[in-house]
């Protein structure tokens, strides 16, 4: 039995999204009584966001399907400053002509789990910009700085991170968790919006913009976070073996966003059906009693409902059945993700190593002469131990493309161009 009344929250619990709640009583409360307005921050440090901002894309998705109204909120201005929270070092600042260009590309992935309009519960995508980058710095400090103690300031762990290792936190960095804290305020001014949802590391930041609220007069602000998630074995949710696991579609393809997901470590599988599938919780209860075998077939479920919502149900499914084909029936299929090799390189012959590096299957020569010598590498699904290995014209198959596959998962087609 939940603890909670509201189908928001209650399904947030059931899912396994709570980390801390502010105010759980007066929170759950507001969402039994009223249609609340709720937001997330997302800074566009990169053209696309990857796995890792999934969770909260999908808290977002639950505060709509609850019948709520969630905020999209983009850092076009306190992504000229960058985030300090638990980095070593300073992050690259970037143009404004970088951070545009990156919005503009983030913002294609929301609309797979958030409908957006103008009506009362659709889905807001705004930018921080429309009121950071118009601040008047004398009245910002006045009206604003004035509430910020430096004392509790630096002993947020964020800031104490870097301090305890003697490295350098720029005035500039130590200025956005006072810009953060301002967004709130704003967007309950502007939107009437109570709620600020992040992960667990940003509940510092988050109790600030509450802060502030009650100091400038805003109604009762409230605070959300969702568990910092790894993998079982320890791993960082967003990150693969041949880097980042990037949302956009043309960073990463369908084909290998499903392969991330259907290589989930087992202990991770029901969880991972509650926080990243809409299946209802009966169905996960059901397929995570189920063991053996059964397992890698609840993987594949997994992986085709997470890829559905991203990239459309026909391109999970096409993801799924290239997968069967190329590990079932040892076939090749058309799908999988490929690489061009001039032809005239092909003519003359490339070596190997050279190859597998060219493949995105190893970052050096070193790595990838290591995946000869342990047998995990093959052509056209015959192993090759012969790391000095020459691959020319010879290896091209009457289908046009040579194979190169490392280990059972991770194939490669590459292309005479």
């Amino acid at each position: 039995m939940s603890r909670f009344k509201s189908d928001f929250l209650r399904t947030l619990d059931e899912r396994g999204f709570i980390h801390q709640v502010s105010d759980e009583a007066g929170l759950d409360e507001l969402f039994s009584k009223e249609t609340v307005t709720g937001y997330i921050g997302f800074d566009p440090t990169a053209p696309s966001l990857h796995v890792g901002s999934l969770i909260q894309i999908m808290m977002l998705h639950w505060m709509q399907q609850t019948g709520h109204r969630p905020i999209s909120l983009m850092g076009g201005g306190t992504g000229m400053v960058g985030d300090p929270s638990f980095k070593d070092e300073a992050r690259q600042l970037m143009t404004i002509d970088t951070i545009e260009s990156n919005i503009g590309s983030i913002k294609r992935v929301f609309s797979n789990y958030l409908a957006y309009g103008d009506g009362p519960k659709d889905a807001l995508m705004i930018n921080n910009a429309d009121w950071l980058r118009g601040l008047n710095y004398l009245e910002f400090l006045r009206d604003v700085g004035r509430h910020f103690s430096v004392n509790r300031m630096l002993s947020f762990e964020s800031v104490k991170t870097r301090l305890d290792r003697e490295q350098s936190l720029s005035f500039l960095e130590f200025n956005y968790m006072i810009l953060q804290a301002y967004d709130f305020v704003e967007l309950a001014k502007r939107y009437d919006c109570r709620l600020q949802m992040g992960g667990s590391d940003q509940w510092g930041n988050i109790v600030n913009g509450i802060d502030l609220g009650h100091r400038m007069g805003t109604p009762q602000l409230f605070a959300l976070t969702s568990p910092l998630l790894t993998t079982s074995s320890g791993a960082k949710m967003g990150k693969s073996a041949t880097g980042a696991v990037w949302l956009n579609p043309e960073m990463l393809s369908a084909y290998d966003f499903w392969q991330y997901w259907r290589n989930t470590e087992d202990a991770d599988v029901p969880r991972f059906l509650k926080l990243y599938t809409t299946l209802p919780m009966d169905e996960i209860a059901r397929l995570s009693a189920l063991g053996g075998a059964e397992v890698n077939e609840i993987k594949k479920l997994l992986a085709t409902e997470v890829t559905a919502i991203l990239h459309g149900r026909a391109a999970a499914e096409e993801a799924a059945e290239t997968a069967r084909k190329t590990f079932e029936e040892g076939g090749l299929s058309e799908n999988l993700p490929s690489v061009e090799v001039p032809s005239a390189e092909l003519d003359a012959g490339i070596g190997l190593l050279t190859l597998i590096v060219r493949a995105g299957l190893a970052g050096s020569n070193g790595e990838a002469r290591r995946h000869v010598q342990g047998g995990a590498v093959r052509i056209n699904d015959q192993p090759v131990s012969d790391e000095r290995k020459v691959i020319g014209t010879g290896e091209v198959t009457s289908d046009g493309v040579i194979k190169l596959s490392l280990g059972k998962k991770k194939h490669i087609l590459v292309r005479p161009a």
